[in-house]
């Protein structure tokens, strides 16, 4: 092994620690916490306008001016009910633009940890009592479950059941859309999946586009992808850490997107520094050794890119670019 060779391969970080979860808010939206507070698992950190909108109101004379970004409240339609809430935008023309709504949902915390920053209308900062593994995008609400392995390759619909209710699943390859939906239902709490193609992101993303207009209130549900679009197994070393965190509760958050555990006795080893995976190209996704970087070679198509030999498990050795390869620290 080459220790100057090496470390011309990009390095992906395992774990991330400390880890500043965002929770975005919008106009309308109103914080319950403030920065410098604790907060628990499971507690409500800011109200959610369901079917926001904006209204536009007069002032009475007598009143006093607002600001923009205060709260306003209005008048109950109909018995002892609170009326619709809201927030000052901007004045225009002697009259106030609000962002409102009739219903709202609460925004609740899957982790414990430090609030940090609250900017209403923007986002609220809470710094995480644990680590994080990081991964390359996330979707859903923040949510939080008992980590249970998963299918080994592919996971399908059928292969779900009323067990995992409750859990975050972790699967080895790819999901489609359909199983996406199914897991919801059945009441499981996130997916976390090396690769999952854009179609069946935004056929997901549009299945909860469509529950979200019928006013229905989902449960909690997220989905952590840790490679990207193309469909490959997981690095040994992130499905080692996972293993090791295997039956206990984490969270998945979205912003960054990221798996966060509160473990703080688990010791996690890291992986041999010439231990090395692919990336791209028709090996991708396996690993191997880093044995010595070569110089340019000719490649596929012609290019001459940077390489390096690398060993695989099978007893092979590949010349491969060194812009294909990547290594965890």
């Amino acid at each position: 092994m080459s220790a100057t060779g090496v470390q011309l391969v990009s390095v992906r970080q395992l774990v991330a620690s400390p880890v500043d979860a965002t929770f975005r808010l919008s106009p309308g939206d109103r914080p319950i916490v403030s920065a410098g507070e604790s907060v628990v698992v499971g507690a409500p950190i800011a109200e959610r306008l369901r079917d926001p909108r904006l209204d536009t109101f007069d002032i009475a004379p007598s009143a006093v001016e607002p600001e923009p970004g205060a709260r306003w409240t209005g008048r109950a339609r109909r018995g002892d009910g609170h009326g619709p809430i809201g927030e000052y935008m901007f004045e225009w023309h002697g009259r106030w633009r609000v962002a409102t709504g009739d219903v709202t949902d609460p925004i609740e915390t899957p982790f414990a940890g430090i609030v940090r920053e609250v900017r209403p209308g923007t986002g609220i900062t809470i710094r995480a009592a644990g680590r994080g593994i990081p991964g390359v995008v996330a979707f859903g609400t923040p949510t939080r479950g008992r980590l249970q392995a998963g299918a080994e390759g592919e996971l399908r619909s059928g292969g779900l059941d009323v067990g995992s209710a409750g859990t975050i699943l972790v699967v080895a390859s790819r999901v489609d859309a359909e199983t996406l939906t199914r897991a919801r239902a059945m009441g499981v709490r996130g997916i976390v999946v090396a690769g999952l193609s854009s179609k069946e992101r935004r056929d997901f993303l549009g299945s909860e586009a469509r529950q979200r207009a019928a006013l229905h209130r989902l449960p909690p549900f997220a989905v952590l992808v840790l490679d990207g679009a193309v469909r490959r197994s997981l690095s040994g070393a992130v499905q080692a850490l996972l293993g090791a965190l295997a039956g206990r509760q984490v969270a998945i958050v979205t912003d960054p997107p990221m798996l966060i555990f509160d473990q703080p006795n688990l010791v996690i080893e890291p992986p041999p520094i010439d231990l090395v995976r692919i990336r791209a190209g028709a090996l991708a996704g396996r690993e191997g050794r880093f044995i010595a970087a070569i110089g340019p070679r000719r490649f596929q198509g012609g290019a001459r890119l940077e390489a390096a030999i690398v060993h695989l498990p099978d007893g092979t050795e590949a010349a491969i670019p060194i812009g294909d390869l990547e290594r965890y620290v």
